[in-house]
């Protein structure tokens, strides 16, 4: 199964470099043919401020299982982020590339969801927990503007997204801690994972009205490769000015990673705010 799986992602991934290195090389080939087409440039900067939640099995000492949880249980802060996007396009054919860093964490008193082997936290006991996650997500794709009208753009995406995400736990049980064996009832893990996966979607911009400076941005994708699963869709309103526009979106990202793995799913969900400079 495991053979299988590993000649599965690497027929994904050289089929998405086939389709995403082509789209990406022609940008600049068709900018040098279209003497007439401008080459047009725009970067975003994005506060994105997501509910975190996922699935992780951090491992503890011997011979006491693993401490599984939902992150979101353990989350509190946000400690730093940076979130852009750089676009450049030349006719119908264009690139981008989106970044995301975040970095959150927190320190929890009487948290009572998640497992510890195969056991649940008993009723009467409790666990203290130092949480951090540390989050890159990179986006490289390339498109193809399908439909370019004053009223509606709808471009084709095709490309590569990476994630790294690593999370450390500090956890201590305390209270009528009863059936957890004893070497599970302290402890501190890692867990770490990057995965790099093919993505195929949709990006668009619907007028509001004619000459209306608002709009509404939508984008979707979806794809697998290191992952069995990874999607995410944005909707929202967007306003344009001479200089670019301002747009709030409500912005949803979602892993499917494995069950045998440490980390099996990750997903982000919350509304974003952001600024585009155009030229």
């Amino acid at each position: 199964m495991d053979l299988i799986r590993a000649n599965m992602v690497r027929t994904v991934l050289r089929a998405a470099v086939a389709v995403a290195v082509p789209l990406l090389l022609l940008a600049p080939a068709t900018a040098r043919a279209q003497a007439g087409e401008p080459l047009r440039f725009s970067a975003s900067l994005y506060g994105w401020f997501p509910d975190i939640s996922g699935r992780t099995r951090f491992g503890a000492a011997p011979g006491g299982g693993d401490f599984r949880v939902d992150v979101g249980d353990l989350l509190e802060k946000l400690e730093f982020t940076f979130q852009g996007n750089f676009d450049m396009r030349q006719g119908a054919w264009g690139a981008f590339a989106d970044v995301i860093y975040m970095s959150v964490g927190a320190t929890r008193d009487d948290v009572r969801s998640g497992t510890v082997g195969n056991l649940g936290i008993p009723a009467g006991a409790s666990a203290t927990t130092e949480f951090d996650l540390k989050t890159n997500i990179w986006t490289l794709a390339g498109y193809y503007r399908a439909v370019d009208r004053a009223d509606l753009t709808l471009d084709a995406i095709a490309g590569l997204r990476y994630l790294h995400a690593r999370q450390t736990l500090d956890w201590t049980f305390t209270g009528n801690v009863g059936p957890i064996p004893a070497p599970g009832r302290a402890g501190g893990a890692s867990a770490s994972i990057g995965n790099l996966d093919a993505i195929f979607g949709l990006r668009a911009r619907i007028s509001a009205g004619y000459d209306s400076p608002w709009f509404f941005p939508l984008y979707v994708d979806a794809g697998f490769g290191q992952s069995d699963l990874t999607w995410q869709a944005m909707a929202g309103v967007g306003y344009a000015t001479g200089w670019g526009e301002i747009v709030a979106t409500w912005r949803h990202m979602e892993y499917r990673i494995a069950s045998d793995t440490a980390i099996e799913t990750l997903k982000l969900d919350g509304p974003l705010v952001g600024a585009t400079f155009r030229w």
